[in-house]
């Protein structure tokens, strides 16, 4: 078992901290509100008063962050975690960030002797909670075989997307495509109630033909069809609508920033701003439904 520092403990980081400490490491916890630590402590883990005592013996570090300012505070300059892992550690980001962020600071490790990837996760809180996350790495193939016995304690799917900043690509690519999808989704959802075909009508015909996707059979923005999806549980949020905001600004960003063409992404990014500014930013994502309904 190993040592093991974990940073950010939200609604991502706690479950997947929790199942780290079920798996039998020794874990030490540190997150910016101290109430958060409670339930991992009642586990067994340690908590830290600071992110530079959860590197302390630490063999791997873990961290869980809202972006990349937050990612660059953390591991850059004096007191980051580039500079006071113990050597020989490896740095785990497990955030969704920025694909240049990622570069930098995993160059910035590198220099410093320190191993680092970035696994960025799909798969939401109820992924997070159930183990059964989907992890896209970027790094060097070593540091990647050395992380896997780890992250296969918080997840099901380990993919090698490439050097580091892979995995943050992949990350916001597979989000633009789920963003884009739901949308669609949505639109056909709210066509067939104008047209008077019922939502199991739609979803029987639809799962079973061209127009069957994720955001159709496993997180079915209308109640009923997807018994497990949010809109039975009134878009209770597995995935917020803030969260998805965040990562199709992302590809935005990166589709200017590299001259791709990404219209429909960019639409998504839009329709989502509306929904999340309108006061829906924590509802779940397949929650825009209800504004493309009422609009």
């Amino acid at each position: 078992m190993a040592r093991i520092g974990f940073i950010g403990l939200g609604n991502m980081g706690a479950p997947m901290a929790l199942n780290l400490v079920r798996a039998g490491h020794a874990l030490t916890v540190f997150d910016l509100t101290p109430d958060r630590t409670g339930k991992l402590v009642a586990e067994g883990a340690i908590a830290s008063e600071t992110p530079q005592g959860v590197a302390e013996g630490a063999e791997v570090i873990i961290t869980m962050l809202p972006a990349g300012r937050e990612v660059r505070a953390v591991y850059g300059g004096t007191g980051g975690l580039v500079e006071v892992a113990e050597p020989g550690a490896l740095l785990i980001d497990c955030s969704t960030i920025d694909v240049a962020t990622a570069r930098e600071m995993a160059a910035a490790a590198a220099e410093a002797g320190i191993a680092m990837i970035d696994a960025p996760v799909s798969g939401g809180v109820g992924g997070a909670e159930a183990g059964t996350l989907t992890f896209m790495v970027g790094g060097t193939p070593d540091d990647v075989m050395r992380a896997q016995p780890i992250l296969a304690a918080m997840g099901r799917s380990i993919v090698h997307a490439g050097e580091a900043g892979a995995g943050q690509a992949a990350k916001i690519c597979n989000n633009m495509i789920l963003g884009i999808s739901m949308i669609g989704v949505a639109e056909a959802f709210v066509l067939a109630e104008k047209l008077g075909l019922s939502h199991q009508a739609l979803f029987d015909i639809a799962s079973a033909s061209s127009g069957q996707c994720w955001s159709l059979t496993t997180y079915c923005p209308v109640p009923g069809p997807v018994p497990t999806s949010p809109a039975n549980r009134g878009y209770a949020p597995g995935f917020t609508a803030a969260m998805m905001l965040k990562d199709l600004e992302l590809a935005r960003g990166a589709a200017e920033a590299n001259g791709a063409h990404a219209e429909l992404g960019a639409v998504a990014a839009a329709l989502y701003r509306r929904f999340a500014e309108g006061g829906d930013a924590g509802v779940d994502f397949s929650g825009i439904i209800r504004m493309i309904r009422g609009a």
